[in-house]
């Protein structure tokens, strides 16, 4: 069995139904018997289409329901006529399915909590993990939201792009980028594979949509998807960026992202993913970590935090000025944040170190690897907490 062809196959099955008029919880739950079919018959008998094959299985499966359903009678008009099995059409519904979950009547975070569970194929655990609350309450979470989009119909009209190359939808376009982007960062970690699923998606966004942080999105995608290969080891242990073999990093995305915001910002109409890929593209231009522009890092932090008045940002922003104008300005700016923001312990180690305060470094960084959110990131904190002790012992 193809896990891999079911994950990539599974969105636009379910995209498919809802524009044929099923509601989205009813052909959520029909897609996957589907997919539970599939599992038992393709082994034995791989089908020629398998698209087309889930297609048909998961709209019959909602039919039965329908059909066996006495309180939904008014829904006749949708199984008078069954389409016969064949092929599906090519069109991806894949996007503006992204734009259903994106219902102005959900929240912002129930938006990207059901997408990433009915499109991006993230379990309920792992989205859980992401908002760092219990796994049985990010179900009833999903369980609303689809509730919510129940009922909201996507008409074949309404999946193709119109001529001025706008979607009618029923989504928010904001919502929809911070969806993708969580997609992107949640495949870039390796948990999930989803990163490259999430530039595809953002691409076609983005020939869709004449927006600057549509483009903006896209370009920090690729700036930090360039970086893939050299994250980590090959052990699996993190590699900070400046440490990173800078010769490995895929020039041809660099320049594509590059190329891509500059268009962008040339239209004056500066966001917040911009500025991000704004500051990603500077450490790509740098050849050598020592030759960064840390003073224009700077200046975009300055501007993100215009525009998103957000305290991690401020907390990136500490570490550019610590870089810029030296250890003990970063450690100022540090100061004026709340110490329990996530890995303030291990930026202040940092800085510290930075400043030649290696004994308070070393605690502070084993303090932080005690708080990390990954293994990967804690194995890393307790390396740099142990060369700093085995130098003060030396």
């Amino acid at each position: 069995m193809n896990e891999a062809l079911l994950r990539s196959l599974t969105p636009s099955v379910l995209g498919i139904l809802v524009r044929r008029g099923a509601d989205f919880a009813a052909a959520e739950d029909a897609v996957q018997d589907a997919l539970v079919e599939a599992v038992r018959v393709w082994p034995a008998e791989p089908p020629r289409d398998p698209k087309g094959w889930l297609v048909t299985v998961a709209w019959r499966r909602f039919l039965d329901a329908t059909r066996a359903d006495t309180a939904r009678r008014r829904r006749e008009d949708l199984v008078d006529e069954e389409p016969a099995p064949g092929p599906v059409p090519a069109a991806d519904d894949t996007l503006q399915l992204y734009f259903l979950c994106a219902h102005p009547s959900l929240s912002p975070s129930s938006a990207v909590a059901l997408t990433l569970r009915a499109v991006g194929g993230l379990t309920t655990r792992q989205i859980a993990r992401a908002y760092l609350v219990p796994e049985a309450t990010m179900a009833q979470r999903i369980s609303r939201a689809k509730r919510t989009v129940s009922g909201v119909g996507v008409s074949p009209a309404r999946a193709k792009p119109t001529a001025w190359g706008r979607f009618d939808r029923p989504g928010d376009v904001a919502t929809v980028l911070r969806v993708l982007y969580l997609v992107f960062n949640e495949g870039y970690s390796g948990d999930v594979d989803l990163a490259a699923e999430a530039i595809r998606l953002t691409r076609q966004l983005a020939a869709a949509i004449d927006h600057p942080e549509v483009s903006g999105l896209l370009a920090l995608m690729l700036l930090h998807h360039a970086r893939r290969a050299t994250r980590t080891g090959p052990d699996g242990s993190l590699v900070p960026l400046a440490e990173q073999d800078r010769g490995r990093w895929d020039t041809a995305s660099i320049a594509e992202g590059v190329a891509i915001l500059q268009t962008a910002l040339a239209r004056d109409r500066l966001g917040q993913f911009q500025a991000e890929a704004a500051i990603a593209a500077l450490h790509a231009d740098a050849r050598t970590a020592e030759e960064t522009d840390w003073v224009q890092i700077v200046e975009w932090y300055d501007e993100l935090v215009r525009l998103t008045d957000s305290p991690v940002v401020r907390l990136n922003r500490a570490v550019a000025v610590g870089e810029a104008d030296g250890p003990r300005a970063g450690l100022a700016a540090l100061a004026e944040l709340d110490d329990s923001l996530p890995r303030h312990t291990a930026v202040a180690a940092y800085l510290h170190e930075r400043e030649g305060d290696l004994a308070t470094a070393a605690r502070l960084y084993a303090d932080a690897a005690r708080a990390a959110p990954n293994l990967a990131e804690r194995d890393y904190l307790m390396r740099q907490a142990a060369r700093l002790n085995a130098r003060l012992r030396g």
